[in-house]
């Protein structure tokens, strides 16, 4: 027998039965560290992602006889912070035209803009029952929001009459790279020559890197690496969506996906950033610094990344979106999805013209950035 329920705590579900929606083994449930129960869960529990902060959960859970068949990670949100598909223009449009645009519904991985599945289920029959019940869920709200779904994903929920948006990242892919050496050596003469002096640049203000993995990530370097974290969304002057506690509890959890570039100068931290693995993956996510040392950033966040995962032959590195200065550190644009659905029937017009006006834009601006490529035409 087919049941759906709404649960506001993960707790309410067992962590086994969870992960095992994101494939049949451990490695492949691997590939998806941000879905899996306990990084959900940390984010949670810790009260990063609440109603307080403007995330109240609501994830949708499909059971067949008893048997977890499907999920959705839905939040009622008040707000648009922490998405990283922007529309604050589509809210400020509803609130000039004295329509509420909050709540919304939102189905993603908070605070985290990687692409993923959205519908965890077996089959697609089970994805079209989410999908569904999500939409009638939404009617409750002003809309319905899937950020960063897989490519079949969002044919199905286009299929469902959802408006499809694309947006752009930066990815590194390994061609082949047996060192660092390799991965510059496909670039032209000028970037090539760039990088070197930026690295030797950051090499001469003293600074050397360590690479620490799981167990070898103390809770001192989790305080250090927060206290570097806070740093960064300070000198914006914003608030940090992540709390020590959060990172302690995804380290006690999730520390296999855990690896730490920590940065030193006369044998103290300087500064830090965090990657995640995931399977043949390796996502850029955080990074600050407590001391102003020209080009780290670069060194910290990219180079040392791309090095790394050179070295452990993974496939693709994800620097994330926003930022030109990456496409020429070899990071090259990649689009991404989401999925839209409008209960007001002129807005979802308006927007869905908006929509394939911008798919336009993006088109343009990544064949822009393609000629544009750091790396030797082949």
């Amino acid at each position: 027998m087919e049941s759906l329920s709404i649960v506001e705590t993960l707790h309410e579900v067992d962590a086994a039965e969870w992960d095992a929606l994101l494939g049949v083994d451990a490695a492949t449930q691997a590939r998806h560290p941000f879905l899996k129960h306990a990084f959900l869960n940390a984010l949670i529990d810790t009260g990063c992602a609440s109603a307080r902060t403007g995330w109240q959960p609501q994830f949708l859970l499909l059971r067949h006889g008893g048997l977890l068949a499907g999920a959705m990670p839905l939040f009622v949100k008040a707000h648009s912070y922490g998405e990283y598909v922007f529309d604050w223009a589509w809210a400020d449009a509803y609130a000039r035209h004295g329509v509420e645009y909050y709540p919304k519904l939102l189905c993603a991985v908070p605070f985290t803009p990687v692409t993923g599945p959205r519908l965890l289920a077996r089959d697609d029959a089970a994805r079209r029952t989410l999908l569904a019940a999500a939409l009638e869920l939404a009617q409750q709200a002003s809309s319905l929001h899937i950020l960063f779904p897989t490519e079949a994903e969002a044919a199905l929920m286009q299929a469902q009459g959802m408006m499809l948006r694309r947006t752009v990242q930066f990815h590194w892919e390994n061609l082949g790279d047996t060192d660092f050496e390799a991965f510059l050596a496909r670039m032209s003469h000028r970037r090539r020559k760039n990088i070197r002096q930026e690295r030797r640049r950051v090499r001469e203000a003293g600074v050397t890197f360590r690479w620490l993995r799981g167990e070898q990530i103390e809770r001192g370097h989790w305080e250090f690496f927060h206290r570097c974290y806070r740093t960064t969304y300070a000198a914006h002057g914003s608030r940090p969506y992540l709390n020590l506690p959060f990172f302690l509890q995804f380290g006690a959890t999730l520390g296999e996906h855990a690896v730490m570039v920590l940065a030193e100068r006369a044998a103290a931290p300087v500064a830090a950033s965090l990657l995640v693995r995931g399977g043949d993956t390796l996502f850029g996510r955080y990074w600050g610094a407590i001391e102003h040392i020209p080009l780290l950033h670069f060194e910290c966040c990219y180079y040392q990344a791309i090095e790394y995962a050179i070295t452990e032959r993974l496939r693709v590195f994800e620097g994330g979106a926003q930022g030109e200065h990456k496409l020429f550190r070899g990071l090259m644009p990649t689009e991404t999805l989401s999925a839209h659905w409008l209960a007001h029937p002129a807005f979802a017009q308006a927007i869905e013209e908006h929509l394939a006006r911008e798919r336009h834009g993006v088109a343009r601006y990544v064949n822009e950035l393609t000629e544009h490529s750091p790396f030797k035409a082949v």
